[in-house]
């Protein structure tokens, strides 16, 4: 349902403004990383979404883009894609046009997957405090639906990397009733969709982070 509505919107959108989709070879879905400002490193983990849309379209029938656009979150190309990527280290900083664009692209059915990456998580946390200063982020429960569609997760988000010992968490941030934006804590999911000798991570761990990855895709085409 929010997949077509959203390429109906797109389509309007490419009419209106000159958008370069069909200058691309055609697949019904693709998705960005966002390239973002502030000095962190947006382009961390290079091999890990193109794993995770290969697994995808493996396990799926999702007519999905074999490898990700990158976008800035200035650009108005930011309305072409159904979910925007985020990972990083460090710094993440939007302009305040930028995140006036942002709310913009998340309040028209965009959405936002941050994934951090040990060391975004108060960044990321600051910077969506900007764009929707009327909403607390709340941790989404193992019951919530993220966690159960094609693959199931009774315990909630899988822990892939130790790194301060705490428990993996998902955040989200939900506007006007729709979940809009979700960040990952103490998981680092990426690390686990990279090539299997980057992080040499045991192949349970790898399947576990792929499988979430596909969760939180399919939960935003159909919602």
């Amino acid at each position: 349902m929010f997949l077509a509505r959203f390429l109906r919107s797109y389509v309007l959108l490419s009419v209106l403004l000159g958008l370069s989709w069909a200058q691309k070879p055609y697949y019904s879905v693709r998705i960005a990383r966002l390239k973002y400002g502030g000095g962190g490193d947006w382009y961390a983990n290079p091999t890990s979404l193109p794993n995770l849309l290969r697994f995808v379209r493996q396990h799926t029938n999702i007519d999905i883009a074999p490898e990700e656009d990158v976008v800035e979150p200035s650009s108005m190309a930011l309305f072409e894609y159904p979910l925007v990527y985020v990972t990083g280290h460090g710094n993440i900083l939007f302009s305040d046009f930028e995140v006036q664009q942002m709310r913009r692209y998340l309040l028209a059915g965009g959405f936002l997957f941050m994934d951090d990456n040990y060391g975004l998580h108060k960044y990321a946390m600051r910077e969506m405090k900007k764009i929707f200063p009327e909403v607390e982020p709340v941790l989404l429960p193992a019951s919530h639906p993220i966690f159960h569609q094609h693959f199931s997760f009774p315990k909630g988000l899988p822990k892939i990397h130790e790194h301060d010992g705490k428990p993996a968490q998902l955040f989200g941030w939900i506007v006007q009733g729709r979940l809009v934006a979700i960040l990952t804590y103490e998981s680092d999911l990426g690390d686990g969709w990279e090539d299997p000798e980057v992080h040499h991570d045991p192949e349970h761990l790898r399947q576990q982070a792929l499988k979430m990855g596909t969760n939180i895709l399919l939960y935003v085409l159909r919602n």
